[in-house]
């Protein structure tokens, strides 16, 4: 349908405890300031299409936002450009946190 998956939180845990995904925040910095999933990266959801080539499309790639609004476009906008691995953290970082996981302080 829209060229994504959904990934809850302890899926989100797997895939990081294996190594094997790319996790990308893409909230404003003033909300990445409050902490983040430890091992993102942060690139803010304006600033995609700018950076999309380098993302790399040999691994899952999963994006978060707040509660999952914005980490879906981004998601829906990687997939129409091609990647075919692209998952949304269902809740963004409000489900993680629900879910008991920790977050990463921000230097």
């Amino acid at each position: 349908m829209y060229g994504f998956k959904e990934v809850d939180a302890a899926g989100l845990e797997t895939l990081k405890t294996s190594g094997a995904c790319v996790l990308i925040d893409v909230r404003t910095d003033a909300e990445v300031s409050r902490g983040m999933i430890d091992n993102a990266m942060h690139l803010p959801l304006h600033l995609l299409p700018i950076k999309a080539q380098d993302i790399p499309q040999d691994k899952p790639v999963v994006f978060y936002c707040q509660s999952g609004g914005r980490s879906a476009q981004a998601c829906a906008f990687m997939a129409a450009k091609g990647f075919g691995n692209v998952y949304n953290l269902q809740g963004g970082i409000m489900g993680w946190m629900r879910s008991g996981k920790p977050l990463a302080a921000v230097a």
